[in-house]
């Protein structure tokens, strides 16, 4: 405050007038936190996060054998992928820059457990899932480098792990989303050959050749492209 007598008309710098500043500086300053911060309970991240938990029951069914149910649930869990999708393209309020991370990490979530379970029963070649879980492991230490790197220093556990502060979108290459529904049409087709008796089947053998090419050319794809995979929100780039 500045003490100015009551009948002065230069003194302007009022309590109030401080007020403005100071808020006009703060907005300025913390603009990008406030741009970037977003809900992060929307329908289809709710969706994914019942895909991520759904993941490692299926992983027991699928162990003790229990390939009818497993084959239920994997189908509602493939459900709830195409509609956590369907719902962020068609309401705009419903997509979020968590859900752009979110929704691979939990196909590669699920898709790894059910790899290594279906491993462990005999279905799907212990050497494809090796490569799958190789390139997944890969992705998502990218994911995590990625975020530390847009996360506005100084860096802290609850600021990285904060979902409501979103740092970057990614961008899945044409490859990534090809190879997903393979890796999930193989799961499917694995998971049904004990039910429908199909074990040998020469066809499943040549799905699990298709699967290892089109997760090979993801990998690379994502290595090829890069930063083209990734838009950053704020000004702190990786």
């Amino acid at each position: 405050y500045v003490v100015c007598p009551p009948e002065s008309t230069d003194c302007f710098l009022t309590g109030s007038f401080v007020e403005i500043l100071l808020t006009a500086f703060l907005k300025i300053k913390f603009k990008g936190l406030i741009e970037n911060y977003e809900n992060p309970w929307t329908i289809p991240n709710l969706l994914c996060m019942c895909r991520i938990l759904l993941a490692p029951f299926l992983g027991h069914l699928i162990i003790q054998q229990h390939f009818h149910l497993s084959l239920a649930l994997f189908t509602l869990a493939g459900a709830t992928d195409l509609l956590d999708g369907y719902i962020a393209r068609t309401w705009p309020t419903q997509k979020s820059a968590l859900g752009s991370a979110l929704d691979p990490l939990a196909d590669k979530i699920l898709v790894s457990i059910l790899y290594v379970s279906l491993t462990y029963a005999d279905l799907i070649p212990a050497p494809l899932t090796a490569l799958v879980i190789f390139r997944d492991i890969g992705l998502i230490s990218a994911v995590f480098w990625i975020r530390y790197k847009t996360v506005p220093p100084p860096v802290t556990l609850s600021k990285f792990f904060n979902p409501c502060y979103t740092t970057a979108q990614l961008k899945p290459t044409l490859f990534s989303k090809v190879n997903t529904a393979v890796q999930l049409f193989l799961v499917a087709a694995s998971l049904a050959a004990p039910v429908f008796q199909y074990t040998d089947s020469v066809l499943l053998q040549c799905i699990w050749y298709v699967t290892a090419v089109t997760t090979a050319a993801s990998g690379y794809s994502y290595w090829h492209y890069g930063r083209k995979t990734v838009q950053v929100l704020n000004t702190r780039s990786p």
